[in-house]
């Protein structure tokens, strides 16, 4: 039986005539007459006989009819859910961000993003760059992002915002009176650094080295998180992106911008070989509304 033999069948029983199947189908009574017998001859069954002018299910049809509306029940659930991820009122999104998005830019997002679409289910990890890379490229994560430059032959990249490396410090800190920080002015101070190994360690060191004295950090770190946390107990300063700093996390610490400045961009990764779903393409619309948007011309 196919689905429109399921559904005629279905009908009939349900309205016990020909005619009351043709009015709930919205078709002539020849036309549900002739796929009846087509379906009786095919499956080589009596369905329905009439009896006293009137039509009967026979045992068999009563037999088939319990599967049959298990079927279409399965047919109407599908419909709902394709309607439902139309208007994207369901589903997952799965989201991978550096941790530094993940402390600041990355829960404004996802909270906005719930407003829109409460009954969503959002999967976040925070990932070094190598895992986040990975995941996107391998179709794992929906949305990816990071500051870090990204090139893979899977992932289609867009820059989203730019920001800059800041001077973190502690508001009684000697250089909290500062109006931008450059490199000797770090000089005497316990500094939190990143190794110099990774990604974003290069980027900071290439920024500490143009210090007239070799910088030596007191703590080596991995993520920028943690260099903020060490800063609000006391643990000395710290360079990281602007971002880290945005919202309430940090109450006890002011950030500075450095001199010169060093430009970090927010990079929104999405895999290449399969189109954004509804979901994805909203969160990316939410996130792009809850990011500063500094003047990328606008040297300090």
């Amino acid at each position: 039986m196919n689905l429109r033999q399921i559904e005629v069948f279905r009908a009939i029983m349900l309205t016990g005539s020909i005619s009351g199947a043709a009015r709930l189908l919205s078709v002539s009574q020849p036309a549900v007459s002739r796929l009846l017998a087509y379906t009786e001859d095919r499956l080589g069954l009596k369905l329905f006989a009439r009896i006293t002018g009137r039509l009967k299910a026979t045992p068999e049809a009563r037999r088939l009819f319990d599967e049959v509306d298990e079927v279409y029940q399965g047919v109407q659930r599908i419909n709902d859910l394709a309607a439902a991820l139309r208007t994207g009122s369901t589903g997952r999104l799965r989201v991978v961000g550096s941790p530094s998005l993940g402390e600041s830019v990355l829960p404004a997002a996802l909270a906005l993003f719930r407003e829109l679409h409460p009954a969503v289910q959002a999967e976040v990890h925070t990932l070094t760059l190598a895992d986040l890379v990975r995941q996107v490229a391998i179709n794992r994560a929906d949305v990816g992002l990071t500051m870090l430059p990204v090139e893979h032959p899977n992932i289609t990249v867009t820059v989203i915002c730019e920001g800059r490396l800041m001077c973190v410090c502690r508001r009684d800190h000697p250089l909290a009176v500062c109006e931008k920080v450059a490199p000797g002015d770090l000089t005497g101070f316990p500094l939190i650094a990143y190794d110099r190994e990774t990604p974003f360690g290069m980027i900071v060191w290439g920024y500490l080295d143009r210090a007239p004295q070799t910088l030596r950090p007191s703590v080596i770190v991995r993520f920028t998180p943690m260099a903020c946390a060490l800063v609000q107990a006391g643990a000395g300063v710290a360079i990281t992106d602007e971002f880290v700093m945005t919202g309430r996390t940090w109450p006890d610490l002011v950030a500075k911008p450095l001199t010169p400045k060093v430009p970090l961009r927010i990079r929104q990764l999405v895999p290449r070989d399969a189109p954004m779903s509804r979901l994805a393409r909203s969160f990316s619309t939410v996130l792009r509304s809850v990011l500063p948007f500094p003047d990328p011309s606008g040297e300090a």
